[in-house]
Parts: structure tokens; C-alpha cells; sequence
């Protein structure tokens, strides 16, 4: 089979169309025939070797990609799975190690893994949901605010923070964006009751908005420890990387809970997943995608990813 991959850490030039041996369903597996992988800013930080570690002894080459979509076209004799060869699925890989990633025709996943995709919406859509919407979930799932709590979501233009925006407005929490101007109608689509301008100082703007302090920030937009000004005393911050990870960082005090949500430790939560997929059938969870480029454009898709401002998900087809 066809795959992306790389053979050293380094820029986007790494990335390459390597053939590699097709994997075959073992037990308690299914194989996906992949027609689409999400690009997401996680597979960057492993093409760059930010988790080069967790590959030393394994040959490489190395295949990126967390988020999929396709076609089952191979189960294990006696796996137990409600899906059946030629089911639309969608799923999560894990990369990070001897695991293989999601760039490549042909991916082998355990049967709870994988789900059937959403009704009515196409292969590249779809591939955007797994990661990033069982990472809005469970972010959503510790914070555990009540209905009624105001949640800033930083970042709410982009793809994690338009899922934030979508799921938590649907679970009743007051939303308030930042955004750009020429973002502002559509992060208020995703379901924002208030909205405040974007940039370096969006702490302050939430403050003057919210002077006790908001209930909860979610930071996709990595700003850093100054959002704790924006939340009140006893309130909660959700990171989306971990401190040792470029934009992540260490922050508490004040009473502050502080949340990094760890998208693998939903990844066998098969009843969160489907979630996803309900939500997005119900029109709940939109997904976009910014633009569908074929595999061997891999390179140029993550320098345009890593080049910012896009307004969804750049998606591989295979």
C-alpha cells in the first residue's frame, strides 16, 4: 500500500509517498480501506520530532495521522463489531510509537475503534470529527460545568475550538468567543452568546466583560498562563498541550483547576465516538474542511496548515 511517511524528523519536506506492506485484521481488529486523513497540528508536532523518543528502535519509515475516514473492507473471524465490509466508518489512530498513523490506504484498528460515519456527510467531513470531537468531549467531560456557565473558548474560529463552541453551546453553557472581525458570524453560528475580540489582550477584554471572572477557559489558541486573568477564583482552565509540548505550558493558583485533556484516553471509548457521530447527524457538530488535497501533497498541506489562518481542516485523500 501507498502511505505518507517520513524517514527523518524535520520540515514538511520529510514527508514522502513510501509503499509499504498491507496490513491484514488480526484478532479483534477491522481494516479500513482510508479515503481520507484529517492534517491536525498533532501530527506536525511528530513529523518535527517533538516525540522522537517514543520512536527510538523502531524502524522507520514513520506515518503520521490521527484522524480517518473510509470504507471497513476487512474483519477478523470472530470479532465482535456491528460493522460489516463496505460500511462508511470514521476512527482515531495513535501514531505516536510502533503504531502506525493514519496517512495511508490501508489502516488496522480494534474493532471499538471504529465507528460508522456520520449519515449524509462525505469522507473528507468526516475525517475531521474523531480527534478533534473526542477532544472537545472530553475537555467538556472534566470540566464539568452546569448548565449555565460561562465558557470562554479561545481559539473559536479554528477546528477544535469551533467543536468547543458547537458542544458546549448544545449542552447548555453560555459561550463567549474571541474572534476576528470577519470571524464573528461565523463563530457565532457554532452557537457563541457573546463574542470579544481576539489577540494577545483577550483576558483583559473578558474581564471587562465578566468582572468576577468567567467559570472556564478552554485555550486552543495556546496563549498562554495570561488567560488565568480572564477566570474567576475557583474556576477551571482546559490546556490543549502538555507543558513538555511547543505551547504548552505550567500554570495553577487562585483555586484554579487546570485540565489537559489527553485525547488517548477516550480513544477505546467506542460510546464517545459513536457520540460524535450522533451529534454530528444531528447537525450539532459541523464539520469543515478547508480544502481536500491528494496524498502526495502532504508536505505542502502541513506548511499551510503550520502557516495559520485556515478556517477548517486540510484533508489528504488516498
Amino acid at each position: 500500500m501507498q502511505a505518507v511517511g517520513l524517514y527523518e524528523f524535520g520540515g514538511p519536506d520529510v514527508l514522502r509517498i513510501v509503499d509499504l506492506p498491507d496490513p491484514h485484521a488480526g484478532p479483534g481488529e477491522v481494516r479500513v480501506r482510508v479515503h481520507a486523513a484529517a492534517v491536525n497540528p498533532a501530527d506536525t508536532l511528530i513529523r518535527a520530532g517533538v516525540h522522537a523518543r517514543a520512536f527510538a528502535g523502531i524502524p522507520a519509515p514513520y506515518v503520521p495521522g490521527m484522524d480517518i475516514a473510509g470504507v471497513v473492507d476487512e474483519i477478523s473471524p470472530g470479532t465482535e463489531t456491528g460493522l460489516s465490509p463496505g460500511d462508511p466508518v470514521m476512527a482515531m489512530a495513535h501514531p505516536i510509537g510502533p503504531a502506525a498513523g493514519g496517512y495511508a490506504e490501508y489502516l488496522v484498528l480494534p474493532a471499538g475503534r471504529v465507528v460508522r460515519a456520520p449519515a449524509g456527510i462525505d469522507h473528507a467531513a468526516a475525517a475531521t470529527l474523531p480527534m478533534n470531537g473526542l477532544t472537545a468531549l472530553l475537555a467538556l467531560d472534566q470540566l464539568a460545568l452546569a448548565p449555565g456557565s460561562v465558557l470562554a473558548v479561545i481559539g473559536a474560529a479554528g477546528t477544535l475550538g469551533g467543536y468547543l463552541v458547537q458542544l458546549a453551546a448544545h449542552a447548555g453553557l453560555t459561550v463567549v468567543a474571541d474572534a476576528a472581525p470577519a470571524d464573528e458570524a461565523l463563530v457565532r453560528r457554532s452557537g457563541a452568546a457573546d463574542v470579544v475580540a481576539r489577540g494577545p489582550d483577550v483576558a483583559e477584554r473578558l474581564r471587562a466583560r465578566y468582572p468576577e471572572g468567567v467559570d472556564a477557559v478552554a485555550d486552543t489558541a495556546l496563549l498562554g498562563p495570561r488567560l488565568l486573568d480572564a477566570v474567576r477564583d475557583g474556576g477551571a482552565l482546559a490546556l490543549f498541550r502538555s507543558p513538555d509540548e511547543p505551547g504548552g505550558y505550567r500554570t495553577g493558583g487562585r483555586g484554579i483547576t487546570v485540565r489537559t485533556p489527553f485525547v488517548p484516553d477516550y480513544a477505546d471509548r467506542t460510546d464517545k465516538l459513536d457520540e460524535i457521530r450522533r451529534l454530528a447527524e444531528a447537525g450539532v457538530l459541523v464539520p469543515r474542511v478547508a480544502a481536500a488535497l491528494p496524498a502526495a501533497q502532504a508536505a505542502e498541506a502541513h506548511r499551510r496548515l503550520e502557516a495559520g489562518g485556515l478556517r477548517g481542516r486540510l484533508v489528504l485523500t488516498f
